[in-house]
């Protein structure tokens, strides 16, 4: 059945439990691997033929249920005025970093066609060449995560300055989640129309803060993107980690589908969230890494409490990491798909 897994996100009956996987294009797949010998991660994101290459990579060889575009969070980033690129064992390098108000004030808020026209153009491709046989997903990177690494300059981990900065210049701390967040509804928007069957919002590290500072710092900014793409019609899949202390917030601000990290249970998740919505999940990352068995038995407990769920899409807690062997993804797909048969 193709469209299973938009069948989970619409809480409608499905045959099995659908399954994609955050990063199953990537680092631990062979076939991406030759491609980067000749090419940079942002060469794959610009051509829109290498791009769906990579993008059709994982869906070609493990059957997933869904394809997600190949792309990078940042990628709105250096049309607003904050070039970045990719330094080997560092991650992403924000050329322009936000440190005060007046970098703020520099910051443009662009249209999607100023500067992400090749992003649209590699989602129209994917369309045509997955033909209707599998669903594709678009996503973006939500205010919080990409003013984190805007201010701190690239990946941190306690977020000293991006804190500092909400703290000490909250007025300009506002005006830069304000642009970040209509930049990236614009860009939501335009991936919907250039065909996108559904959408993810990444809050990937908005985990870093207190419930409190969520709500009144965080929250209305996502309000303001997600509850306008719900208007599209298409499913809208809410993700962040560490976020146990915020799923009841996340769901105010919006989405049609919750993701779960690997941090508690569907049911813990359920048994706060309710039923009118689905819910996505939640696989620890590094059991891809672990023996067969201990692997299948936590991913039958998982099946397991998503069979009960109003919508239930098998996922991991975050992305697949680079050590994974290709071979246990494709294992694990072929069990999800018979252990989440519907009788």
């Amino acid at each position: 059945m193709w469209d299973r897994f938009l069948r989970a996100c619409r809480r409608e009956p499905v045959d099995t439990t659908p399954v994609w996987f955050m990063r199953q294009a990537g680092r631990y797949m062979p076939e991406y691997l030759a491609i980067r010998k000749n090419h940079s991660l942002l060469d794959i994101c610009h051509n829109a033929e290498l791009c769906t290459e990579v993008t059709l990579q994982p869906v070609l060889a493990h059957q997933v249920d869904a394809a997600i575009l190949f792309a990078d969070i940042l990628l709105p980033l250096e049309p607003m005025g904050a070039p970045f690129s990719f330094e080997k064992g560092e991650g992403p390098v924000v050329h322009r970093p936000v440190r005060s108000p007046a970098d703020v004030d520099a910051l443009r808020v662009i249209e999607a066609e100023d500067g992400l026209e090749y992003v649209m153009n590699a989602l129209r491709m994917i369309r045509r060449e997955l033909d209707g046989k599998t669903p594709l997903i678009g996503f973006a990177g939500a205010p919080f995560t990409l003013a984190s690494y805007l201010i701190e300059g690239g990946k941190a981990s306690q977020y000293i300055r991006t804190k500092k900065f909400m703290f000490s210049e909250p007025e300009a701390w506002d005006k830069l989640m304000a642009k970040l967040s209509e930049v990236v509804r614009r860009y939501l928007r335009a991936q919907v129309e250039a065909g996108a069957q559904c959408i993810q919002l990444f809050d990937s590290w908005v985990g870093a803060l207190n419930p409190q500072d969520y709500r009144s710092r965080v929250m209305p900014h996502v309000q303001h993107i997600l509850q306008d793409i719900q208007k599209t019609g298409v499913p809208v899949i809410h993700f962040g980690t560490g976020t146990s202390t915020l799923l009841e917030l996340q769901k105010e601000a919006g989405g049609t589908v919750m993701g779960i990290d690997f941090r508690l249970t569907l049911e813990q998740a359920r048994a706060r969230l309710g039923d009118d919505i689905a819910y996505q999940g939640n696989l620890d990352p590094m059991l891809l890494l672990a023996p067969q068995e201990l692997l299948e038995s936590r991913s039958r407990q998982i099946i397991e409490e998503g069979k009960n769920l109003p919508g239930h899409i098998f996922n991991l807690g975050h992305g697949i990491v680079p050590d994974v062997n290709p071979d246990a993804v494709t294992r694990l797909v072929d069990f999800i798909h018979s252990t989440g048969a519907r009788g």
